[in-house]
């Protein structure tokens, strides 16, 4: 079924009409990366047969010169056959990823932003499931569906109670030390995956810290402590920011002592705030599906579900799946 077809990466920024062949929700952000770099024409790769783009595949990351860090487009022309579909996607997938991910090296991982009720959908459905397949032959297994939430000005932030005190970070050491607390019984499926693979605690928020929230170009002194007001014993944390494309709830955090307790929507209602008084024109967030209490403390503070989002993985050589 893929007799004539062509896979081959891009040659040049110029070939972006072609990849825009197909949609995905992320399309209007390529051509802005690939002049940031965060895009690389050597990552972006298109089945073609006759001059028609059958399928693309491409990678992404957060820094200029870095190596690709997640697999976020791999889109099959939507009239071709299930048989047709999974041909191209196969040999798409293994050509492209043979190119892009080093010989015995972990694939990235793979992430797809998906419609609030895509089960619902039978085409997006299909497709979804469909990709799934050719993922899950190449060694990827699902690790969690996420919940892509937004706050827009004019929602209601709850005023803050007294109960709790808020400053700012002070240093690396600061949030660190408060990030590792959190970890125990973390509800996060890629937090708990870190931890089954053995790795400390410690290890995993000192990870999250220098690969995430230190490349964050946005004050750090919108960061805020929570704690006790009277006692000012730590409670958790927030930490707003604004990534290479919106203004974010990167992180939030309550301490396991002071769990059940209510403070999970005065930290979040602070760093909404935060956000909200630099002029924003929408807050985003996300969070597993799985972890109940943090979505429903979202709902509370008026943030909706725009979009879901499901993460595949493929495990380290030798790994066993967690």
């Amino acid at each position: 079924m893929t007799d004539g077809l062509v896979v081959r990466p891009l040659t040049g920024s110029e070939e972006l009409d072609l990849f825009l062949g197909l949609s995905y929700t992320l399309d209007h952000e390529l051509s802005d990366d690939l002049a940031s770099g965060r895009r690389l024409p050597e990552w972006m790769w298109v089945a073609v047969r006759d001059g028609r783009l059958l399928g693309r595949i491409a990678w992404w990351t957060h820094t200029a010169g870095a190596a690709p860090y997640v697999l976020d487009f791999f889109d099959l022309a939507p009239e071709l056959s299930a048989e047709e579909a999974a041909g191209v996607g196969r040999r798409l997938l293994a050509e492209a990823s043979a190119a892009v991910v080093p010989a015995g090296a972990t694939p990235p991982e793979y992430s797809r932003f998906l419609s609030p009720d895509w089960r619902e959908d039978p085409v997006e459905r299909a497709g979804v499931e469909a990709r799934l397949g050719l993922l899950a032959e190449s060694g990827a297994r699902l690790l969690v569906e996420r919940l892509r939430l937004e706050w827009r000005p004019g929602r209601p932030v709850a005023e803050p109670s007294g109960r709790l005190r808020f400053r700012p970070v002070r240093d690396r050491e600061d949030l660190v030390a408060l990030m590792a607390r959190t970890l125990e019984g973390t509800l996060d499926a890629h937090s708990r995956a870190e931890l089954a693979e053995g790795l400390a605690a410690r290890e995993a928020a000192e990870r999250q810290y220098d690969g995430e929230f230190a490349r964050y170009s946005s004050p750090r002194d919108w960061w805020r402590i929570a704690e006790r007001a009277g006692t000012g014993d730590p409670v958790g944390f927030v930490v707003p920011a604004r990534n290479s494309y919106n203004p974010i709830i990167a992180y939030i955090g309550v301490l396991p002592d002071h769990r059940g307790r209510g403070y999970v929507d005065e930290i979040l209602a602070e760093g909404t705030r935060i956000l909200a008084g630099t002029g924003v024109d929408r807050v985003r967030a996300s969070t597993d599906v799985g972890n109940a209490p943090m979505a429903a403390a979202f709902a509370r503070a008026g943030y909706a579900v725009f979009q879901r989002q499901i993460d595949c993985v493929w495990d380290a050589p030798g790994a066993s799946p967690s």
